[in-house]
């Protein structure tokens, strides 16, 4: 296996977030009853004429520019002609040589902390097709298929990737990054298991050293990050086990089989000529203006790799606390709102991707759509630094905040989860506990420090959880250094 390298380079769909179709009025709205959202001219009836969605040309040059590609001012659709039971017109109108977007990149971290620079050789605008769905777990062993044709008309942006990827790892943070860039721009949810975001691996394997390409396979059918990387590793070791053992690569597209966990062949793949494209004449050349380009330029936000560095370099976390912090645009938004109330990022960072997110994920919820703002999480913070509150009172005070959305202050004092700090008090305590165990006092003797955290334990579990820990450390080790 190490005598070959693999070469892969990725083709995703991405379903953009409008409200109608890209040619037609029909809604967009995903798992409505089969065949409910068609008219005439999405599925293709005679005489029809489409007329192009503006927000879908936008939604192309807002991603185009978030990928730092050049915007084609002057872009054409074109027919793919093909047939498949899903293609109700027998074509797809698709862009071929003029597409919107050419010539970008994208950098992905790697896992030894280095970067890298992938390719994005075009972004294009087209229909998607519609679903079929097959009586059986896979295509392969269905004895038949029906069509929901929802899905056609739904637009699409084809962002295919240089050859750039030498492992399922990179291709893994490549459709990563991208997910997140397309998510903080807003032209997509990119949800995987609803299909609108929708990965084709092409992969071949050569000898290292060897300059010219393999023969090249298309993967499709992997609906997770998991099934990529599954589907991607067995393909590499497929073609590898095959010419080592005198067998012959052929081009075509394969299905990946998740319960099998290996691809199968499908068909032979086409070539651009076997779709017979020409231009389109029912759509106008599409003519984009500077004026138009710099509108959208400034309406997108900080991206994530600038936003990741920032909170490095200007706020002192760490890549991965960073890449937490950045993983969707509103944690992110929420972070950078909480820090300008808030001198400290690492205790940001700690109680957003600890204890919030923790909750947040049993409410099955992210925190835009809870009930809290930044205002909650800065009084918490402050609460915590002043003693009132200590960190596992804390824990108790984000789940009824994110329930009631009360300010942690009025959950405080109405629940009476005020930090016992009266030294007079918490010694008496202390004492006692003590005296109901003497082993761990007799253990903390003999030089086994963690005695000590059972005993802060215990004094915690008698004043539940409201005893002020640092205070608590304190008079232990005072009294255990008087016996």
């Amino acid at each position: 296996m190490t005598q070959y390298e693999a070469v892969i380079g990725l083709e995703v769909h991405v379903e953009l977030k409008t409200k109608t179709k890209i040619f037609c009025s029909c809604s967009t709205e995903f798992g409505k009853a089969p065949n409910s959202h068609v008219c005439p001219v999405c599925l293709g009836l005679p005489g029809v004429l489409p007329v192009l969605n503006k927000k879908v040309v936008e939604f192309g040059i807002r991603t185009g520019l978030a990928l730092h590609a050049d915007i084609n001012r002057r872009n054409k659709f074109d027919r793919k002609n093909y047939y498949y039971p899903d293609l109700s017109k027998n074509f797809q109108t698709s862009q071929f040589d003029q597409p919107i977007c050419e010539h970008g990149a994208l950098t992905i971290d790697l896992e030894n902390g280095e970067k890298k620079v992938i390719g994005i050789t075009r972004a294009h605008m087209e229909e998607d097709a519609g679903k079929l769905v097959h009586n059986g777990n896979t295509i392969s062993v269905s004895s038949g298929s029906l069509v929901d044709y929802n899905r056609v008309g739904v637009p699409l942006l084809e962002i295919v990737s240089e050859p750039d990827m030498r492992s399922a790892e990179e291709a893994k943070a490549y459709v990563d990054e991208l997910k997140k860039i397309i998510q903080y721009i807003d032209v997509s949810d990119c949800k995987m298991e609803e299909g609108s975001l929708r990965v084709d691996a092409n992969v071949s394997v050569r000898p290292i050293g060897q300059i010219d390409f393999g023969t090249r396979t298309e993967t499709k059918n992997m609906n997770s990050f998991k099934a990529l990387q599954r589907a991607i590793d067995y393909e590499i070791a497929r073609q590898i086990e095959t010419i080592e053992s005198g067998g012959t690569i052929v081009q075509e597209t394969r299905t990946w089989d998740d319960e099998r966990g290996m691809t199968l062949s499908m068909r032979s793949k086409e070539e651009a000529h076997d779709y017979r494209y020409f231009p389109e004449p029912d759509l106008a050349p599409i003519v984009i203006s500077e004026e138009w380009i710099e509108e959208v330029r400034r309406q997108l936000p900080e991206l994530p790799q600038s936003r990741r560095s920032r909170l490095v370099l200007e706020d002192g976390l760490s890549l991965y606390d960073a890449t937490v912090i950045t993983d969707t645009l509103a944690m992110a938004d929420f972070y950078d709102r909480v820090r300008m109330g808030i001198d400290d990022a690492k205790s940001i960072a700690n109680l957003l991707m600890g204890d919030l997110s923790k909750s947040l994920n049993e409410l099955g919820s992210s925190v835009d759509e809870s009930n809290i703002d930044p205002a909650h999480v800065i009084e918490l913070i402050r609460l915590m630094y002043d003693g009132t509150i200590s960190g596992k009172i804390a824990k108790q005070v984000i789940p009824e905040m994110l329930k009631t959305g009360d300010m942690p202050k009025k959950i405080v004092e109405e629940k009476g989860l005020v930090q016992m700090s009266d030294e007079g008090a918490l010694e008496a305590i202390v004492l006692s506990v003590l005296q109901e165990n003497p082993q761990s006092v007799e253990d903390y003797k003999n030089g086994k420090d963690k005695a000590v955290g059972f005993l802060v334990g215990q004094v915690m579990k008698a004043t539940k959880g409201k005893a002020n820990p640092g205070l608590v450390n304190k008079l232990l080790k005072e009294k255990l250094s008087l016996n």
